[in-house]
């Protein structure tokens, strides 16, 4: 469903498609995974090539948001696109979540 790059004490997450309710336990499965090994400080979720998200992928995201602060790791958005943002918007999770632009500023952190 989705790859999973590692860099050091850095692992992104990029989901393809649809996070609904017919995939938000396996998506949130392997962020819990991600964010579990040793080593990692930061999770990225890179949703770019996300065309939809649900209550359901809301739900996966924030709850390995929670598990991220828990453990003391980061746990962070990037590359939302416009339709997506607006989700987060309406719902003020964009106050919740942090969002990078993209991958330069992920670089720039």
């Amino acid at each position: 469903m989705q790859a999973v790059l590692h860099y050091p004490k850095v692992a992104v997450i990029s989901p393809q498609g649809c996070l609904n309710a017919a995939n938000a336990l396996e998506f949130e499965r392997d962020m819990t995974t991600a964010l579990a090994q040793n080593g990692i400080s930061i999770l990225v979720v890179d949703l770019a090539a996300v065309e939809s998200l649900d209550s359901a992928g809301l739900m996966a995201l924030l709850s390995t948001h929670k598990l991220a602060l828990s453990l003391g790791r980061s746990f962070r958005l990037c590359t939302v696109a416009p339709s997506i943002k607006i989700i987060f918007e309406l719902t003020q999770l964009d106050r919740v979540f942090e969002i990078l632009d993209g991958e330069a500023e992920l670089a720039a952190r």
